[in-house]
């Protein structure tokens, strides 16, 4: 007696079928494929507005200083940490929204760090532009002093909380299960810089004065800079708070101490020069100290949740 072929074959597991299947499968691919579709979508019409390329007659209103609020922000938002959400929740369930969530509020972690996170990456950065400009620096303005601190904070609450749930919280953990902390890194670092590049289009890369050397430049420190975020990442318990100030130090000095305190190389092409330099610097020095491990210890982690079958 024959067999119905349809009632006679595997039922399968509606969890690994279909988008939701191909997430579980592939959740670093599609963590980076959403996280960029979201943000260039989002930052396309700041970028061909008149404060990019020009093509539409508008500009984006300024707030705090430039268009960058506005224009780049909702994008940013809308890419690394909503995609992290999104991917987490389908790819891991809830006890992996769990985990991500912890990370984002480990702030218990020795104070050195914070010291390292907050004034060491000012310290390499003068470092740096004492080095490229001859010793020429200067004493920044009280009220640029007065406005560091605050300036800080709003960086935090930005770009750090914008970028670093997706890069590190999400991506780096299961990056260097997979290559390994150094392997990891190397591979993380240009997806990090290739985010970014469409805004160089915009007022945000200083367009239409735009060199390939500044844009080469600036994969290169997100490269180098990233062997730093990953051993701070490492040795403080996977702390992202931590991770967002690190970051956004950087920012932050170079936005409003820099230019006061070295007006000799305060241009655009001076600053990533600098930049550069401190990050391969750090890099360098962290690598040679830890022998590439970057502080790496494996952690168990439990399998992502199924679906019941029906």
């Amino acid at each position: 007696m024959a067999v119905n072929s349809r009632l006679d074959a595997p039922r399968q597991d509606p969890g690994h079928t279909g988008l939701r299947g191909l997430i579980r499968r592939r959740p670093l691919l599609s963590f980076f494929v959403l996280a960029n579709l979201l943000s260039w979508a989002a930052w396309t019409p700041y970028i061909l507005s008149a404060t990019g390329l020009g093509v539409l007659d508008f500009s984006f209103p300024s707030m705090l200083g430039g268009t960058q609020m506005l224009g780049v922000l909702p994008g940013a938002y809308l890419g690394p940490i909503l995609s992290a959400f999104i991917v987490t929740a389908v790819a891991d369930g809830r006890e992996g929204i769990r985990r991500w969530l912890r990370r984002m509020t480990n702030w218990r972690v020795n104070w050195r760090w914070y010291a390292l996170a907050g004034l060491g990456v000012p310290a390499v950065l003068i470092a740096a532009g004492l080095a490229l400009s001859d010793g020429d620096v200067r004493m920044p303005s009280a009220v640029l002093l007065l406005a560091y601190l605050p300036s800080l904070v709003i960086q935090m609450v930005t770009t750090g909380l914008a970028e670093e749930p997706g890069w590190r919280d999400f991506a780096l953990p299961r990056m260097q299960r997979t290559w390994g902390p150094l392997g990891g890194t190397l591979v993380l670092g240009p997806l990090w810089a290739l985010w970014h590049l469409p805004l160089f289009m915009s007022e945000w890369g200083h367009w239409p004065d735009v060199t390939w050397l500044r844009v080469v430049e600036f994969v290169a420190f997100c490269c180098t800079f990233s062997v730093v975020v990953t051993w701070m990442f490492n040795r403080t318990r996977q702390s992202l708070p931590l991770i967002m100030l690190l970051h956004v130090s950087v920012n932050n000095f170079m936005s409003v101490l820099y230019g006061d305190m070295f007006p000799s190389i305060a241009s655009v092409e001076q600053a990533s020069h600098v930049t550069l330099l401190a990050g391969a610097t750090a890099a360098l020095v962290v690598l040679v100290a830890t022998r590439g491990r970057l502080g790496y210890r494996p952690v168990e982690e439990p399998a992502p949740e199924v679906a019941p079958r029906s």
